[in-house]
């Protein structure tokens, strides 16, 4: 069959991934959608069995660092397009292990993007139809005051951790390759993100899964650090617009415009889990256990989503208390307490 667009998506079988994966899938049967994905800890096929027998899914089971592997992917596929979201993503990780995260997210995005341009530029047609999009993180621009201010396209760089320096990385490598080849790209830096297939070890399926445990809940500090939560779901009909229609050598920041302290977010998570577990409302607030902060942890994330907005017409469909009403009951229903690792246990309850 002659697909309209073949397009890889990395990482694919991971949060974010599998979100994106799945309404590009099903939105575009005319497209090839290739979800490549190494499976490491973070990743699990279980997040796309939906569309595992779809006709214009494929997946392949690839490290983004291997440069041969992904070109001769890409020309097996004539691949025009590539979605970069495969990232090794968890702050505390990149504390311990650093040399991990920059062989992720600064050699494996180098290596999709020689791989691209080299298949590319081999192309009669050259880089017309084609595209490389680039998702990336708020982290970048470092922390704000908790007094006002936000994230701007036009803010400079300030990473403080292994992790947001890894990706601070990568987003030049991208730009390096539109200014120096004239490769067509696009980036977006977006807040933290929530919803169902998110791996445990994340704030808010860590909560969810603590509280229906009756374990402790570890926050850090006195928890009144403040992030910008965006709905998954949200996050991927972002990327497939700026995919489509955004601007080629241009970044765009996603947010939710919905700022909660981690206190805060984790009290109504106790009231919402409980509500559903049919608990008395704040029962489980005594699970909450202050932490010795962590290392370099950013004050504050905001990001000013007017460029996207006002370019491409994109906003937040998902209200917060929906949105953590479906992921609370997503989480409720899987009874997860080794999600992605394919391995699933139920959480009896005990603690």
């Amino acid at each position: 069959m002659s697909w309209s667009r073949s397009v890889i998506v990395t990482g694919g079988a991971g949060f974010i991934g599998c979100h994106l994966v799945r309404r590009l899938v099903l939105g575009h049967p005319d497209w090839r959608v290739i979800c490549v994905d190494c499976l490491t800890y973070a990743g699990s096929l279980e997040n796309l069995a939906d569309v595992e027998g779809r006709p214009n899914y494929r997946f392949v089971q690839l490290d983004i660092c291997d440069f041969e592997g992904i070109l001769a992917l890409m020309r097996e596929e004539a691949v025009d397009s590539v979605i970069h979201l495969a990232a090794e993503s968890h702050v505390d990780r990149s504390i311990s292990d650093p040399f991990s995260f920059a062989r992720t997210n600064v050699m494996g995005t180098l290596s999709l993007l020689q791989a691209a341009r080299i298949y590319w530029e081999s192309r009669p047609e050259g880089y017309e139809g084609k595209r490389f999009h680039h998702v990336s993180t708020d982290e970048v621009y470092g922390a704000l005051p908790l007094n006002g201010g936000s994230f701007s396209e036009l803010d400079r760089y300030d990473p403080h951790s292994p992790y947001s320096a890894s990706k601070a990385s990568s987003d030049h490598f991208v730009r390096a390759f539109h200014d120096t080849y004239g490769m067509p790209v696009s980036i977006s830096n977006c807040s933290n993100n929530y919803g169902p297939n998110q791996y445990p070890e994340k704030l808010i399926p860590l909560c969810i899964s603590r509280i229906v445990a009756r374990e402790k809940i570890p926050v850090y500090g006195s928890g009144q650090n403040v992030r910008d939560w965006l709905y998954v779901g949200d996050h991927a009909a972002a990327i497939e617009l700026i995919f489509l229609k955004g601007e080629s050598g241009r970044t765009y920041n996603v947010g939710g415009g919905n700022e909660w302290r981690n206190l805060d977010l984790v009290r109504l998570l106790i009231r919402e889990t409980d509500r559903q577990l049919g608990r008395p409302e704040g029962s489980s607030e005594a699970l909450i256990s202050f932490v010795t902060d962590r290392a370099g942890h950013d004050l504050r994330y905001a990001i000013d989503a007017s460029r996207i907005r006002e370019e491409l017409g994109w906003k937040p469909e998902v209200s917060f208390g929906e949105g953590i009403r479906k992921t609370v009951g997503w989480y409720l229903r899987k009874r997860v307490e080794d999600y992605g690792t394919g391995n699933r246990k139920e959480i009896s309850g005990k603690g």
